[in-house]
């Protein structure tokens, strides 16, 4: 298990860079982490390092967000407010995290049995005013 470990905002950029290079090919990010550990906020580095322009805002109740980086779509997941599985399937699941393009997945455990057996786990865990991420790499 591999650890980085984060401590202020502007170490975001570094972080983000060195989640990509670890994920190597895999593209649907899952990130396992408490309610305000900062999910959102690591998933906006990823998605500026890959090149997104527009606003990234968590998509809490729009459940995904697609922005366009400089490979084609992103798509941005939260599947907080997921009441069974089946909301999973109403919204397309499959044609996004089978489409080769990066999805990033908040709340993973929802859907736990629809995840793709590749995806990338980021489990964050906060001590103090440090994040703690752990990646299965």
């Amino acid at each position: 298990m591999k650890e980085i470990i984060l401590n202020q905002l502007n170490q975001l950029p570094q972080v983000a860079t060195q989640l990509l290079e670890l994920a190597g090919e895999k593209k649907v990010f899952l990130f396992e982490a408490p309610m305000g550990a900062g999910k959102t906020t690591i998933i906006k580095a990823l998605c500026k390092e890959l090149g997104v322009e527009d606003p990234i805002t968590s998509p809490t109740f729009s459940i995904v967000n697609e922005y366009i980086g400089k490979d084609g779509p992103i798509y941005h997941f939260d599947f907080y407010r997921l009441k069974d599985e089946q909301e999973a399937y109403d919204l397309g699941y499959e044609e996004y995290f089978y489409s080769g393009n990066y999805c990033f997945v908040e709340w993973p455990q929802k859907i736990n049995s629809l995840l793709p057996d590749d995806a990338f786990l980021i489990q964050i865990e906060v001590v103090d005013q440090t994040r703690l991420l752990k990646i299965d790499a």
